[in-house]
Formats: structure tokens, sequence, C-alpha cells
């Protein structure tokens, strides 16, 4: 019987434990375990000495891609094959969509893996590696996130990985349906910038459309934060789309457009602050 696992972390960030920590030599062991049952000839060994080498001084990100530099050098070529092995070693989807604790950080390597190594044509014998690296996006979206992992992709195939979104954004799982708003949110957090989208975000408006009425909060707030950043670069097209759809909107929409416009309006946008009081009901 096949027993895949998470290392033990903590529920959330512990003062003087920094997140680096999540990535150590007990997560080698554990994803070496977890391959080791769906690809016996592993060689477990070498890829914790591989992903553990010299790791005390770097940091989260860092050893995320020492990580999955260890996992390409030892899983068999090429990047499909690998990649399917992986994929095969993940613990069941998320069902829940809050307090997910910081073991979901292990999953942070597999996606550094996807996204070094899932676009490269000669690593995966000249074959283009899209389809089964959006089906690795997938999966590992549903166990920790890929919005940070899909960025490359936007950046480097646009028009391919946008119509990725506009399929997934009807797919019965909130993390998916996330994924299609955080993903190419054009200003996210600690992800790359995404130059097309912060100068034209147009194409992302009808995955927001999409997404505003969504059942999940979860999603509706990264369609809030979404708007948040064009704002940031075309306030006249965050406050008109909020316009419209405050014209229709019920209760879980008129949230989205409070949480989107927070920001101008804290800085005294007056437009913005109408449409927030207007979004209150006052």
């Amino acid at each position: 019987m096949q027993r895949f696992r998470l290392p033990e972390a903590p529920a959330s960030i512990q003062k003087g434990q920094p997140l680096k920590t999540l990535l150590d030599a007990a997560a080698a062991e554990c994803l070496a375990h977890n391959l080791l049952q769906v690809f016996p000839a592993f060689d477990a060994e070498r890829f914790q000495a591989l992903a553990l080498q010299d790791v005390q001084p770097l940091g989260l990100m860092q050893r995320a891609g020492q990580f999955a530099a260890a996992l390409k050098a030892t899983l068999p070529a090429p990047f499909s094959q690998a990649v399917r092995y992986l994929l095969s070693s993940l613990t069941p989807p998320n069902q829940a969509t809050e307090r997910l604790g910081l073991s979901v950080f292990f999953y942070l390597p597999h996606t550094r893996f996807v996204a070094d190594y899932g676009r490269d044509l000669a690593y995966n014998d000249g074959h283009d590696p899209f389809d089964i690296a959006m089906q690795a996006q997938y999966e590992l979206t549903r166990r920790f996130t890929a919005e940070y992992s899909i960025r490359s992709f936007l950046l480097a195939d646009f028009d391919r990985t946008l119509a990725q979104f506009m399929a997934w954004r009807h797919d019965p799982d909130p993390h998916v349906r996330r994924l299609c708003s955080e993903g190419c949110r054009p200003r996210l957090p600690w992800g790359m910038r995404l130059p097309q989208l912060i100068q034209d975000p147009s194409p992302a408006i009808p995955i927001l459309e999409a997404l505003k009425n969504d059942p999940s909060l979860y999603v509706r707030r990264s369609v809030a934060n979404h708007v948040g950043d064009i704002a940031k670069d075309h306030p006249d097209l965050a406050f008109a789309l909020c316009e419209r759809w405050l014209t229709t909107a019920d209760n879980d929409v008129r949230w989205v457009i409070r949480h989107a416009l927070r920001h101008p309006s804290k800085c005294g946008h007056a437009r913005a602050q109408a449409i927030r009081l207007a979004a209150k009901g006052v």
C-alpha cells in the first residue's frame, strides 16, 4: 500500500523560527520517502545529499531551488517522466481553503521544479512540455499554490497560459479557480511582476468577471486583490469595473468591491471612496 506523508510543521509562523527551516533534512527525507513509493529505484541518498548540501545559510526560495535541482539530478529524464513521478507521489488534495498550516510549503520545491524546468525543450527530448507542466500546476495548486510557479509561463508564453486560466476558471476546485485570478495578478506580492498585464490588464478581465460571484470567499478575495492591483496602475479602469459590477451586485460582490478599493480609498481618492460607500449601501 502506498503511503505518502507531509513533514511535521507548525500551524503558523513561529517567532524565532524562519520559514526556511520548513525545507530541512526532515523535508528532504519525506520527499525521498514519497518518491520511493512510486519509483523504488530512486536514489534517495543522493537526492538528500544534493538537496541539503551547504543548505544552512540558504533562504527559503534558495532551498526550494536547490531541492528542485536535486530532483532534476536524481529523477529520470525527460521532464515529462520526472514530473509524472512527482505527481504520483502527492498527498491528497486539500479540502479546506483556510488554516492549512505551514506543512503545505513542503510542495514549494515541486512547484519550483516545474517553474525552472517545465519550459525546457532540451530537457524534454525536444517535445513541448507545456501540457504536462500545466497538469502539474493544476495538481500542485490543489495542495499548495502555483500562483508563483505559473508566472514564468505567463512571461514566456502569455497567450497559452492565459487560455489555460480561461479553461480553469469554472473548475470545481476553488484552489484552481483562485489560481486563475491570483496567478495573473499584475503585482502579486513576493511574485514576479507581469509587465504585459501591468501595461494592459484587460486580458484578465474575463477571468475576474467569471469569478467575482464565486461561492468561495477564498476565490473572491483573490478577485478583489487583483482589482486592487489594477487600481495601482489603471485606477479609472478599476473604478469603472467596480461601478459596473455595483449595478447588479449582491452582498458578496459588494464585499469584493469594498475590498478591492480599500487602498485608493484610504489614499483619499474621492471616486474610490464614493464607490465603497455605495457598495456599503450608504
